[in-house]
């Protein structure tokens, strides 16, 4: 009996230990697979199953591009990576590893650490943390000069876009790649998702209006991510160079593009792509409300939710309508000197009142309804609205009285040849 109750006690130890190592094994493998989303995810899971790994995340691909060269970093603070706890900025994750050479970081709008003011000059130096010298891509100095780049072998870009044909980031991609096919440099798009990506929408620029805010003959809402941009910008042949230059580019331009990314996808982006971006909400309006920039109109600048109001002191506060909304803009991170500073402005809240198409038109032909009635003392535009239109059409059809509808419908044949355009450049599933 003493025998029988020993193997029973012996039986039931190793079937616990069994089972407790089973359990640990099991807690291993569910780990790993938790590390495995967490390093491949930006902030947007498609299911259960597939996450998003971004161009940057994908090491493999690029390492051998870059070990024992020169490099320059074309990079903001939303170029950051994921680990299994936290996440970190590309530069210093390269830093960390054998045979990286960072030699410059060149700095688009808003600066390397994405603080400035939109349109405010950003100054050359050094970064403090990792003590590499700065260079700025904005203001008189927009693209590369041959001795900025004369002790660089390769440039890697790698910055979060929103979408938007005014959203100077691609600017500045531009300018590099153009750099690198004058200077013949290697250059690397580290591709990330578009959270506008989803559709197209908008007037196609003109060439009359080519500018920083529109560097290309495309929509408003373009529906690219920056790889596939930068494929049709050096397929169509967009840039300044020669043809002997365009060669060379074409041989030197690597694209890392995402995994498990469609065009399908509404993608969330968990950093602010600049200060006055500062939600999701305020990314999905950006097409629609920068308009307001070309106008009289405040979008909120220097507020806690710019580009999701529009305002002005003289908006009549008893027009009826549920989203009225009363702010005073002051001076901020984003926003040094924000229109109307300290002058109490009321306007439309669109955080409540939603628009009713993706990139609509209405907020600003209800505006200028509305405020061609109250004596302004200006122009309800400036001169700046045709250049972030890229044209004169669209201020024209707004002051003859057009709706939506009518103004749309003349866009519609530039769309449908941009779209056929567009097919051939992309590397991802369409939304269509």
């Amino acid at each position: 009996m003493k025998l029988i109750i020993l193997y029973s006690l012996l039986f039931s130890y190793i079937l616990f230990f069994s089972c407790t190592n089973n359990k640990v094994a099991i807690s291993k493998e569910e780990d790993s697979i938790k590390v495995i989303s967490k390093n491949a995810t930006l902030s947007n899971q498609i299911d259960d199953k597939k996450s998003i790994i971004i161009g940057a995340e994908q090491t493999e691909k690029y390492f051998d591009l870059i070990k024992n060269k020169r490099i320059g970093m074309i990079v903001n603070h939303t170029s950051v990576i994921y680990n299994q706890t936290d996440s970190i900025h590309l530069v210093d994750f390269l830093l960390k590893e054998d045979n990286i050479n960072i030699q410059t970081i060149f700095a688009p709008e808003h600066g390397f650490r994405g603080t400035a003011s939109a349109g405010e000059t950003i100054k050359n130096g050094k970064d403090t943390q990792t003590g590499i010298n700065i260079i700025s891509l904005y203001g008189k100095n927009k693209k590369p000069t041959k001795k900025q780049l004369e002790n660089i072998d390769v440039l890697i870009f790698d910055i979060q876009d929103v979408g938007a044909r005014f959203y100077t980031y691609i600017s500045t991609m531009h300018y590099c790649m153009e750099a690198a096919a004058e200077y013949g440099k290697q250059i690397i798009i580290l591709d990330r998702p578009n959270p506008n990506g989803f559709y197209i929408d908008g007037c196609i620029r003109e060439k009359k209006y080519k500018s920083f805010v529109g560097m290309h003959p495309i929509p408003i809402v373009h529906g690219l991510t920056v790889g596939e941009l930068a494929k049709m910008i050096e397929g169509e042949k967009w840039l300044e160079n020669d043809k002997k230059e365009q060669v060379q580019l074409r041989e030197n331009l690597t694209i890392i593009p995402c995994v498990n990314y469609s065009h399908k996808d509404n993608y969330t982006l968990n950093i602010a792509p600049s200060p006055n971006l500062p939600t999701q909400n305020s990314i999905l309006l950006y097409p629609s409300l920068c308009l307001f920039e070309g106008t009289t109109m405040s979008v909120g600048r220097g507020t806690d939710f710019p580009f999701e109001v529009v305002g002005h002191p003289n908006f009549p506060k008893n027009i009826n309508n549920d989203s009225i909304i009363s702010f005073t803009p002051k001076p901020n991170e984003g926003a040094k000197y924000p229109p109307f500073e300290d002058k109490l402005c009321y306007g439309i809240d669109y955080k409540l009142q939603k628009l009713e198409t993706n990139f609509s038109l209405k907020p600003i032909l209800e505006f200028y309804q509305t405020m061609k009635g109250e004596n302004l003392k200006e122009s309800f535009f400036n001169s700046y609205f045709n250049t972030l239109a890229g044209n004169d059409k669209l201020q024209a059809q707004i002051k003859e009285g057009l709706t939506e509808e009518e103004i749309k419908v003349t866009w519609q044949k530039d769309l449908e040849e941009y779209k056929v355009m567009r097919k051939k450049y992309l590397l991802y599933q369409d939304f269509e």
